[in-house]
């Protein structure tokens, strides 16, 4: 008889288990791994989902107006004030990247139209610029019309989304005075210790009264780009002579209170410092060298005084707002003053499209946008619009002095 070990054979039989747990537990592990690269690819599509906004309905703009025979015509006229906008499927939705888009590549195939630079000498020295384009076909009425353009922050004629602006403008027959703001051409010196502010109109009222002397016969429609927005409506609002000859005024994503704007600004709710500290630096080479405020004597009086907030009440042309709700520039408690005024004025229609971003708002497929926007597309179509309701208010008064006559 062979005798028998416990201990051995308890061991013998602890590694035999070991081993067939082992060899059981073997085939598990790659499924754990399945399980946390499914779960990281979740959490990345979770967090792409969410930074692009694809979950984000595309829907007409909103619109506040007060119902009038022109709002009417304008809704019959202008199909872009009633149809989807849709940007480009993957990255359209975002605020943040239109916006980016915008201010690093400006357009897509920009075209370079060709101008005439003019310079204007102020009271005080300072040389002002703008540049001209002549149309390239008749406008809707065939009439002498110009758009007085006043671009974004900084900006000027040499900028791509006004160039594609321009140029569209130009092939619908309108006659474009671009001002280049005081400063922001690196091709001109300033010959004065000041350059560009927030609501300064005195460079745009030049560009403007040039226009109306040397073209008597030309209408004008007004339009301003962010803080170009500003300005046009507070050069308007400043002086009722200001809107004589005037057809229309276009605001483009302004911000309509540089003071309650600033506040705004020290939060980082949409990455709106870090879009503030970008913009002061973009600046801080030409601040440094004129350090004048206009003669205010506080920070808080020069924002106050500098914003369009208190002309806008003023302005008694049809004059058109648009922001975009997605703006991360523009915060939201901003936006409830042009739907006030709106809600009060009669001339007066505010447009938020959901998407667009700060001065964005292309349009594409999937991945690659137009080079037209649907900015450019909506100015231009709610000038010929405004235009033609000019043309049919003069007709029927015409024809009402003819039969009283008879």
């Amino acid at each position: 008889m062979i005798p028998e070990f416990p201990a051995l054979k308890n061991k013998w039989h602890t590694a035999q288990d070991f081993k067939m747990n082992s060899l059981m537990e073997t085939p598990e592990l790659p499924a754990v791994f399945d399980g946390v690269k499914l779960a990281a690819v979740a959490a990345v599509l979770y967090i792409i989902v969410r930074c692009l906004n694809l979950k984000s309905p595309t829907a007409p703009p909103d619109l506040i107006y007060q119902d009038t025979p022109l709002s009417r015509f304008l809704l019959k006229s202008c199909s872009l004030l009633t149809k989807e906008y849709i940007p480009p499927l993957i990255w359209g939705k975002s605020g943040h990247i239109q916006t980016a888009l915008y201010g690093k590549m400006g357009r897509v195939r920009s075209p370079h139209p060709y101008g005439l630079r003019k310079y204007l000498t102020m009271s005080d020295g300072a040389t002002a610029t703008f540049d001209l384009f002549e149309p390239l076909a008749e406008n809707c009425i065939r009439e002498d019309i110009t758009m007085v353009i006043c671009p974004g922050i900084a900006n000027h004629s040499e900028k791509q989304y006004i160039r594609t602006f321009v140029d569209y403008s130009q092939k619908n027959g309108y006659r474009c005075a671009v001002l280049n703001h005081l400063g922001a051409l690196p091709t001109i010196e300033l010959t004065s210790p000041r350059m560009f502010t927030y609501g300064c109109t005195w460079e745009f009222g030049a560009m403007v009264n040039y226009i109306r002397k040397t073209y008597p016969q030309s209408k004008l429609v007004v339009v301003g780009f962010s803080l170009g927005g500003n300005i046009v409506c507070k050069y308007l609002g400043e002086n009722q002579t200001n809107q004589e000859g005037v057809l229309c005024c276009v605001s483009v994503c302004q911000g309509y209170s540089a003071l309650r704007a600033q506040e705004t600004f020290m939060q980082w709710d949409q990455c709106r410092r870090f879009y503030n500290f970008l913009m002061a630096d973009n600046l801080k080479k030409i601040i440094l060298s004129h350090r004048k405020f206009h003669g205010y004597s506080t920070l808080k009086e020069y924002y106050e005084q500098e914003s369009c907030l208190h002309y806008l009440q003023k302005i008694f042309v049809p004059l058109l707002l648009v922001n975009a709700a997605d703006d991360p520039l523009v915060h939201d408690s901003l936006l409830s003053i042009p739907k006030a005024l709106s809600e009060k004025r009669e001339n007066v229609m505010f447009v938020l499209p959901l998407h667009g971003g700060h001065l964005g708002f292309f349009e594409g497929a999937v991945l690659f946008p137009e080079p037209l926007t649907w900015m450019d597309k909506l100015v231009v179509q709610y000038a010929n619009a405004i235009c033609q309701w000019e043309k049919n208010k003069s007709q029927c008064s015409d024809t009402e002095q003819s039969s009283g006559q008879e």
